[in-house]
């Protein structure tokens, strides 16, 4: 290794380790909504700890931010950097968003198309923590591209069946208005897994 390289090095692997802390951070706030959905209303100091998770996705955004500015030569483009990170810090704030209207809407007992989407948005986390190691080596992460994608798919077809369901079952018209909020900060935060996904995988191969 060069001098430079010696020097700039750590600064890489600081920008990586943050990246690999916003990805485990977006699957433990989605696990812990879908454990929410599954006890609500029991259990409900499950919200304090997505909240953390809410905070936490800041610090690491914001982290993430100033090791830019301070870093002249970065692992890859800048514009890409700050658009990584926004992308997994989206995914929390719609969790975090969709665990408060639990909360703010009273709701009394959880639907099980939610429940549902929650494990297709877990599940597209996991597949997110487990593609971002691969940007250390600009390995292809092309599987994880296609499950995620597939996953929003399902997310995509789950809200309009959830959404109709609202309208079948003669349910009083302000807990629908609750619910479809619930069900498209869902459908948003499932669709920020793809965002970010997309993003990791142009990355790889903009810079091989």
């Amino acid at each position: 290794m060069s001098r430079l390289s010696a020097i700039f090095a750590p600064k890489e692997r600081e920008f990586f380790d943050l990246f690999e802390e916003a990805g485990n951070n977006c699957v433990l706030a989605a696990e812990l909504l879908e454990r929410m959905l599954e006890q609500w209303p029991d259990h409900g100091e499950l919200s304090r700890d997505v909240v953390v998770c809410e905070q936490e996705g800041d610090r690491i955004t914001h982290d993430i931010i100033q090791r830019l500015n301070q870093t002249f030569v970065t692992p890859f483009d800048r514009e890409d950097i700050l658009a990584l990170a926004s992308g997994l810090d989206d995914i929390v704030d719609y969790v975090e968003e969709v665990s408060d209207f639990l909360s703010l809407y009273r709701i009394e007992a959880p639907m099980l198309q939610a429940q549902e989407m929650a494990r297709v948005l877990r599940d597209a986390t996991r597949q997110i923590a487990q593609a971002i190691p691969r940007l250390r080596s600009l390995r292809d992460i092309h599987h994880y591209t296609v499950e995620v994608n597939r996953l929003e798919n399902e997310g995509d077809r789950m809200l309009r069946s959830a959404l109709a369901s609202l309208f079948e079952q003669g349910i009083d018209p302000m807990m629908v208005i609750r619910w479809k909020d619930i069900f498209e900060r869902l459908e948003d935060a499932i669709d920020s897994t793809e965002t970010a996904v997309n993003i990791i995988e142009g990355i790889i191969i903009k810079n091989r």
